[in-house]
């Protein structure tokens, strides 16, 4: 049904909205049906974007009758607790709930009902800090099976973490949340979700894509096949790769957010501007930004300053350097009147960073910026048949010995040095030395992102 509004709304195909309208009739006349209580029964099957798709379809056609049949899919004893701001996902499976949310997102834009609007601003806020690994992924075996802010804990339960749809669906629900209230937080999280869960998640020589990116020490990844492993993860991974550009910028009435650092180029038609973005971000920590204007405009032109920057950002503009006064996690505001051949450069130190498990501090994972650094465990034992195909990495069938570090001090830079490639690093000092490098590009080997250490 979602396809065929898309159909509708990006193909302008009118047959397509005529089937949808088909199908949705059907729905209201096969719910109506249903006694309240039996429906919230029923509500217990998974059941997808079913509430988003009819308020969508609501405000495509005008007709409130499609929203009225979404909200017979509202499942009362999964959004109550959220609504008061209680935590009761454990055991819950991740990804029937997560599209449950987006749809309460999606009723509190098209009614203002503040109850919808507390389900999703809850939930987003306790699955991204008290549910989310290092990479921003969410699940494990596909469930939530420890209490918030366990997740070490977690972790231990199986290995088949981070199935790729929930992450898919926390960025769909993190571009709503944003666009209610610019918060520049939720790019923080955005970010670090796309660059080292849905970019490594991503075969880049066959374009072959994972179900679940596990996390667990030793573990490797693992692709579906062309023929007999086309997963639900597949699908959303066809999809989240085919929009890539979606969400570098933002605008209101008056002016422009840059969120993301990927070379791109914006067609601001109702300003009579565009912007060019040259970057080759994350390997260089850098971006530039050049104007061309049909007129001369004033706007402010707001840029993310990332939570990682925590060395001074500077800024350039038209060559001249700008006193910059935004903080890490923040954005840097320019108000001027911007013309044809306007450039503005920023620069964006990294440095290397620990992000500590929160129940269990001597786990910890090791970061450059935005960027997970996984630890190269060789690839000794991993054949074809455990590469390709398999959902996950079968790691109780072929363990191996991860190391384990001591560091000498809170500094990473202590222990952690540059090698020669670049966003390369190595432990020095160690039993055993590692090479780190960012997750999104380790392929075909064992890896660790999650180390013990003392």
């Amino acid at each position: 049904m979602a396809g065929m509004l898309d159909m509708s709304q990006h193909c302008d195909n009118r047959q397509a909205l005529g089937v949808l309208r088909g199908m949705a009739d059907w729905a209201d006349k096969w719910s109506a049906a249903i006694p309240e209580p039996h429906m919230q029964q029923v509500l217990n099957t998974e059941y997808g974007g079913m509430n988003e798709l009819l308020y969508n379809l609501a405000t495509v056609t005008g007709e409130d009758r499609y929203a009225t049949v979404g909200d017979r899919f509202t499942k009362k004893w999964f959004f109550n607790p959220l609504a008061a701001r209680r935590d009761e996902l454990r055991g819950l499976h991740v990804n029937t709930h997560i599209p449950q949310v987006i749809g309460a997102a999606r009723r509190y834009e098209i009614s203002g009902d503040e109850r919808f609007h507390d389900v999703a601003d809850f939930f987003w806020y306790e699955v991204t800090s008290a549910r989310a690994y290092v990479t921003g992924g969410t699940s494990n075996n596909e469930g939530w099976l420890a209490a918030p802010r366990r997740l070490g804990a977690e972790l231990k339960r199986a290995t088949d973490t981070t199935e790729c749809c929930c992450a898919y669906n926390m960025l769909k629900l993190t571009r709503h949340l944003y666009g209610w209230t610019a918060d520049p937080r939720c790019f923080d999280y955005y970010e670090r979700t796309l660059y080292n869960h849905r970019l490594g998640a991503l075969d880049p020589e066959t374009g072959h894509t994972q179900y679940y990116l596990s996390v667990s020490p030793g573990a490797w990844k693992t692709f579906n096949t062309e023929d007999d492993s086309f997963w639900c993860c597949t699908g959303t991974g066809v999809e989240e790769f085919a929009k890539l550009g979606d969400s570098i910028y933002y605008h209101d009435g008056d002016g422009l957010y840059v969120n993301l650092f990927i070379p791109s180029e914006l067609n601001w038609k109702e300003k009579g501007i565009r912007v060019r973005q040259e970057t080759t971000f994350p390997h260089t920590p850098a971006t530039a930004l050049t104007f061309t204007a049909a007129v001369p405009v004033r706007m402010p032109l707001r840029l993310r300053i990332p939570c990682w920057a925590n060395s001074r950002a500077s800024v350039r503009i038209n060559g001249h350097a700008v006193d910059v006064g935004a903080s890490p996690g923040s954005y840097l505001t320019l108000t001027r009147i911007w013309k044809t051949g306007d450039r503005v450069q920023i620069d964006l130190p990294m440095s290397l960073h620990i992000e500590k498990m929160p129940d269990e501090p001597t786990t910890q994972a090791i970061l450059y910026g935005p960027l997970v650094l996984a630890g190269d465990l060789g690839s000794n034992g991993l054949t074809k048949d455990l590469i390709t195909g398999p959902m996950g990495p079968a790691l109780k069938e072929h363990p191996i010995d991860v190391p384990r570090f001591r560091a000498p001090s809170g500094d990473p830079n202590t222990w952690i040095k540059p090698a020669d490639e670049p966003l390369t690093f190595r432990t020095i000092g160690q039993k055993r030395d590692v090479t780190l490098a960012p997750f999104h590009r380790t392929f075909g080997t064992r890896y660790s992102v999650y180390w013990t250490v003392s």
